[in-house]
């Protein structure tokens, strides 16, 4: 068929389309029923396998994977819609061929993980248990896992902003005047790269309570990449912004609120992830220091007591923890610095 003639008004152009959107939809459905799949195997596998392990047989694990594969049933419906020829369907499906492999793909994981542990031994109790003793595990103590959670978001908040704070300051000091600079340059050179670990004895004896030495702690590991990072932004403004500025009669101040600092914003952004993930490693250091609450805390406890389905349930915890709360920083980056959205992705 020539050009002409798929461009007449007299031809039909919808059913030359069926047969590409007739495989797109096929794909489509495809993708929907993964996650749907995955669950289900793992579900198969769980019952029917059996346990080589010697524990006691706990349903957390088996009720967490039939409301899976419920709920991946009910999203792979809502995706398709009433009518999969809807755009508005299309845009649906969109989204969950980027979604559905990841998730299938996570479920089989935990499918391999029950394997290797509970069915097939291969490695040992009490080290290693299996996904249904961990499942177990959130049951039993979710209220103490909520609990801990709750204390180690305020000691990381409070000493990440702490961190923050003094790092901003210090950095656009040094970065600023160049008097400032000489000075304490050569202290950020001393007291930068050592560990902030390194300083716990001095903070327990100076600061007032273990709540307060670990939140110093927390603070100084942040404080340095945020120095940093604050100062190269700041000293590195271009001359021409600023000569422009003072040619419109701006003083010192407006140089540097509305000036230096919103052209230093991406240098500074850099210094603020970085900054929290030394935040991230300090946290567990530092609730190992006569904090009485917190994930590293009750991963510790779980230890000595050799529960190590607790042990895995906090780093679970403490994965997705983390996780959020790096996301929202993102999601402020991308919001304040609307000109670099999508240049770092997470």
């Amino acid at each position: 068929m020539t050009t002409e003639a798929v461009n007449s008004p007299f031809v039909n152009n919808d059913a030359a389309e069926t047969p590409s959107r007739g495989k797109q939809v096929a794909r489509d459905l495809l993708t929907a029923l993964l996650a749907p799949a995955a669950a289900l195997l793992a579900l198969m596998l769980h019952l029917g396998l059996p346990n080589q392990q010697t524990q006691i047989p706990t349903h957390a694990y088996p009720v967490f994977l039939a409301w899976v594969l419920g709920i991946t049933l009910l999203a792979a419906e809502w995706m398709l819609g009433f009518t999969v020829l809807d755009p508005a369907a299309q845009r649906r499906l969109a989204a969950l061929r980027s979604m559905g492999p990841l998730v299938a793909v996570g479920i089989l994981l935990l499918a391999a993980w029950d394997l290797i542990t509970l069915k097939f031994a291969l490695l040992p109790l009490p080290h290693f248990p299996g996904p249904d003793m961990v499942f177990q595990s959130f049951l039993e103590d979710w209220s103490e896992l909520a609990d801990c959670a709750w204390h180690s978001l305020i000691l990381l908040m409070s000493g990440y902003a702490s961190g923050v704070a003094s790092g901003l300051v210090c950095g656009v000091l040094i970065g600023w005047s160049p008097r400032v600079r000489y000075w304490g340059m050569p202290v950020l050179k001393i007291i930068g790269p050592m560990p902030a670990t390194a300083w716990i004895p001095l903070a327990m004896v100076i600061c007032p309570g273990s709540f307060f030495a670990a939140m110093a702690i927390i603070a100084l590991a942040v404080w340095f990449p945020v120095t940093m990072l604050t100062i190269s932004g700041v000293s590195n403004v271009r001359m021409s912004y600023l000569d422009v500025a003072r040619t419109l009669g701006a003083g010192r101040f407006y140089l540097i609120f509305r000036v230096a600092i919103p052209a230093a914003l991406p240098s500074i952004f850099i210094g603020l992830f970085m900054g929290l993930g030394a935040s991230f490693l300090t946290l567990v250091v530092a609730e190992g220091i006569g904090v009485s609450s917190g994930l590293a805390w009750y991963a510790d406890e779980a230890r000595s007591g050799m529960e190590y389905s607790k042990i895995y349930a906090s780093l679970i915890i403490t994965a997705i923890f983390f996780s959020i709360i790096m996301t929202l920083l993102f999601k402020v980056r991308d919001r304040v610095l609307v000109w670099q959205k999508g240049v770092i992705k997470w």
